[in-house]
């Protein structure tokens, strides 16, 4: 299944070179830096037990909204239009005192749904149907009700989930574009990543963009380089614009 939302450095054009490299076996699966979860949302069911982890407050609030008050978060949504008008309100609004996790959330789904690129700041100008994307929450919710949803630094997550039969999917913000991302994450960060996958008792992939310092840092692991369209491709002259990445493993 597709996931509910578009996100900064979603990996809807990676996914199927990410689960192809899967192990055969794991009994659980960690999604370190979540997002769209679009990996998470690949399959029907990918272990016996399935954590979504994300550091940003907003949007593992919306995971919950959907999981726990998916019918209230429907209603909510069931009065919103997709205009720019109310587009701007909502950005004032969603972090407004006062407002319920579920008032929070329906506005913070219009905005990642209504805007440019889903980065939740400028009108994108683009056809939606409210109607079809508040429908569609209530398969996401059945698909997150075995999901453990948390909200933790990655060293911390990796404390509490990280045992031998683990596979651990990471999307981190990518090097030198972190100034996309709402939360901050400094090449102090990249390096703690890195120190701490060196020591997880699992199996790890991660994936990254491809460039000199992630393959210095990573270079005694198994690297793959892949090539996929940009996300933003149709709002190129050049169709065939492609970007690098990396898929990193320990096995």
């Amino acid at each position: 299944m597709n996931s509910f939302i578009g996100w900064i450095g979603g990996k809807k054009l990676l996914r199927k070179e990410i689960v192809k490299r899967f192990p055969e076996k794991f009994n659980r699966y960690i999604e370190v830096f979540g997002g769209a979860a679009w990996v998470l949302f690949s399959k029907e069911k990918l272990a016996n037990m399935e954590v979504y982890n994300d550091v940003n407050g907003d949007l593992v609030n919306l995971f919950r909204c959907v999981k726990y008050h998916c019918g209230e978060l429907q209603k909510e949504l069931s009065f919103m239009l997709n205009s720019r008008e109310l587009f701007y309100d909502f950005v004032s609004q969603y972090n407004t005192r006062g407002m319920t996790d579920i008032q929070k959330a329906a506005r913070f789904f219009m905005l990642i749904k209504t805007s440019y690129g889903s980065d939740y700041r400028s009108y994108g100008c683009v056809k939606k149907d409210v109607n079809v994307m508040v429908k569609y929450l209530t398969e996401i919710q059945e698909r997150l009700s075995r999901v453990v949803i948390e909200n933790k630094d990655f060293q911390d997550l990796l404390k509490v989930y990280d045992k031998d039969d683990s596979l651990i999917y990471l999307d981190p913000p990518y090097y030198g574009t972190e100034r996309y991302y709402q939360v901050q994450f400094s090449k102090e960060d990249h390096i703690r990543l890195f120190d701490c996958l060196k020591k997880v008792k699992g199996k790890f992939i991660l994936s990254y963009n491809d460039c000199e310092f992630i393959r210095e840092l990573y270079k005694d692991f198994n690297i793959d380089g892949v090539e996929r369209n940009h996300n933003l491709v149709g709002k190129y002259k050049d169709k065939e614009h492609r970007y690098g990445e990396l898929i990193i493993r320990n096995y």
